[in-house]
C-alpha cells in the first residue's frame, strides 16, 4: 500500500521598489548625460547592482521609478533579462520624492506582504534576510535601516527601536512625535526599508512629499521601528569621489 502525502506550499512572491528617479545632481559630472541609475560601479550599473542584491533575498517583482533620463533608464530595463518581474512607475511629468513616489507605485507594490524600498545610490552590506525577518516577527508599519553614523539630520530611535522623533543637530530644529523622545538615541537612516501594504491606507498626502513627515506624523500612533545595521559597509554615492570607494569594497567581497 502507497501513501502519497501532499504538501502545501504558500508562495510568496516578495515586491520592491527600487528609488532611481532621483536627478542625480551630487553625481554631476557623471550625470550629466546620464541618469543616477546607469552610472558605472564596477563595469555595472547602479541600478544592476541594486537588482542583483535584491534578488538574492528572493525579490521576484521590482518597480523602478523614473523621471531623469527615464528613456535610457526604461531602455536599460528593456534590454537586460534579470530573471524578475520589472514594472516602470513613470514619473517623468513631476519628481513625486520618497513619499510620493511609493503611492504612486501601489498599484505594483500593494498586496498581502510586505515590500522592499531601497534607494539605487546605496551600497551597503546589510543583511535584507534579517532585515525582512526582523520586520516579519515585529510586524510594524515600516522597519527603517539605521546605522550609527555622523551626519546633521537625526531620526530618533526609544530603546525598544521605535520611531520617536527627528533633530537637525546643526539648527536645533526638533520633531516629536511620541514620549518616548525623551528617553531617545539618533541613528541615520540607510536608504532601505520594509513597508507593510497598510501604510497606503493611512497616507493623507498628496503629490510630492517624502516619506519621513510621513513616518513622523504615524509614528504618534503606529509601530515604526528601526533596524540597527552594525554591517561592516555603508556608502551614499552622492559625489564621484565615492564611486572609487564602493568600487574598492565590491572588488574586495568579490574576491
Amino acid at each position: 500500500m502507497y501513501f502519497v502525502v501532499i504538501f502545501t506550499v504558500k508562495l510568496i512572491r516578495m515586491k520592491a521598489i527600487i528609488f532611481a528617479a532621483g536627478l542625480g545632481t551630487r553625481l554631476k559630472p557623471l550625470t550629466n548625460n546620464c541618469p543616477k541609475a546607469l552610472v558605472n560601479l564596477n563595469g555595472k550599473p547602479l541600478l544592476w547592482h541594486s537588482i542583483m542584491k535584491l534578488k538574492l533575498v528572493g525579490v521576484t517583482d521590482i518597480t523602478v521609478n523614473v523621471h531623469h533620463f527615464a528613456d535610457a533608464v526604461i531602455s536599460y530595463l528593456k534590454t537586460e533579462d534579470f530573471g524578475v518581474t520589472v514594472h516602470i512607475s513613470d514619473e517623468r511629468d513631476f519628481l513625486l520624492d520618497t513619499g510620493g513616489g511609493i503611492m504612486k507605485a501601489r498599484s505594483f507594490l500593494d498586496g498581502n506582504e510586505p515590500f522592499i524600498a531601497c534607494n539605487v545610490d546605496i551600497i551597503s552590506s546589510v543583511d535584507l534576510n534579517k532585515v525582512i525577518e526582523f520586520h516579519n516577527e515585529k510586524k510594524p508599519l515600516a522597519t527603517l535601516v539605521v546605522r550609527a553614523r555622523e551626519t546633521s539630520r537625526y531620526l530618533m530611535f526609544d530603546e525598544a527601536m521605535q520611531l520617536s522623533g527627528w533633530k537637525n543637530i546643526t539648527s536645533g530644529e526638533e520633531i516629536v512625535s511620541n514620549a518616548g523622545f525623551q528617553h531617545s538615541k539618533p541613528f541615520a537612516f540607510s536608504g532601505i526599508q520594509v513597508v507593510s501594504p497598510a501604510l497606503f491606507d493611512l497616507i493623507t498626502e498628496e503629490g510630492k512629499f517624502s516619506i519621513t513627515p510621513l513616518y513622523l506624523r504615524l509614528a504618534q500612533q503606529n509601530v515604526i521601528l528601526g533596524f540597527n545595521d552594525n554591517s561592516d559597509f555603508w556608502l551614499d554615492l552622492g559625489k564621484s569621489g565615492q564611486i572609487e570607494i564602493a568600487e574598492k569594497y565590491l572588488a574586495t567581497k568579490h574576491s
